[in-house]
């Protein structure tokens, strides 16, 4: 099923439990314009709203990139204005706030390169799973451009200050298995096996208890939080929230009778 979206280089699915967001603007790397970053947006949206869907993996359309930043191409008619550069930064925060704080669980598929705006869009997302042919780079210093404390944060939550100081300082590319060490992604794969071994993960995901699931998501997102700033309460609930559901009752019945649970998310 697709979502319709004021783009086609915004494409959309929804397979069993798992909503799939993919970045289609394959001649340009899947560089990302205006009207693709809202309809992103819009795609979250629905996937947020279905209660069907419990995992959503985001990857790029043609099997070279995953996302290689903003479309240079579109600066013209969408940044060369004061008003037209606010509404673009505008777009891009809300599709990546929209991925961040998204309450079911995210996987970037990367595959190929994975260039300035596209690391910080898989900085997003809870997981990031690459070939092992993948490209990872910011290379704001090659560019003069300057980055927001937001945007480094979420690195430095990831792969640590040096790590963060190093990819910044250099500006160069760097591997799969580079981005492996420095615990910009979870594992590379080979190419070939990439593909469904994201499928097998989020249908893995989909399939557990999603009161449990999520809210392991939004305790673990507390804990980056400064301390006066975290909903311990809200912790606190979710976890009674889960003891208290018919999906617990269903895992242990399951376990007991040695099958696989059916959760519901009730």
């Amino acid at each position: 099923m697709n979502v319709m979206t004021k783009t086609d280089k915004m494409l959309s699915r929804k397979e069993g439990s798992v909503g799939y967001l993919t970045f289609n603007n394959p001649e340009r790397h899947n560089a990302v314009s205006l009207d693709m970053w809202e309809a992103a947006s819009g795609i979250l949206e629905d996937f947020k709203s279905d209660k069907n869907i419990r995992v959503v993996v985001l990857s790029g359309a043609g099997g070279k990139a995953f996302v290689s930043g903003a479309d240079i191409s579109k600066f013209e008619s969408e940044r060369s204005s004061k008003d037209a550069i606010d509404r673009y930064n505008v777009a891009v925060d809300e599709a990546n706030t929209a991925v961040y704080e998204f309450p079911k669980p995210t996987i970037a598929m990367i595959q190929g390169y994975c260039i300035g705006g596209g690391v910080g869009l898989a900085l997003c997302c809870d997981m990031r799973i690459c070939s092992d042919n993948s490209k990872f780079g910011v290379p704001a210093a090659k560019l003069g451009l300057g980055y927001g404390f937001k945007g480094i944060k979420k690195l430095v939550d990831v792969v640590g200050p040096s790590f963060a100081k190093e990819i910044f300082y250099t500006a160069r590319q760097f591997t799969a298995a580079e981005a492996v060490t420095m615990g910009l992604v979870n594992r590379s794969l080979p190419e070939a096996e990439l593909a469904s071994y994201v499928k097998n993960y989020a249908e893995t995901i989909g399939g557990n208890a999603p009161l449990t699931v999520d809210a392991v998501k939004f305790i673990v997102g507390e804990t980056v939080k400064p301390s006066a700033e975290r909903d311990l309460q809200k912790c606190t609930d979710l976890v009674a929230e889960c003891f208290a559901s018919n999906d617990y009752k269903e895992g242990r019945k399951a376990f007991m009778e040695k099958r696989k649970p059916a959760f519901t998310g009730t």
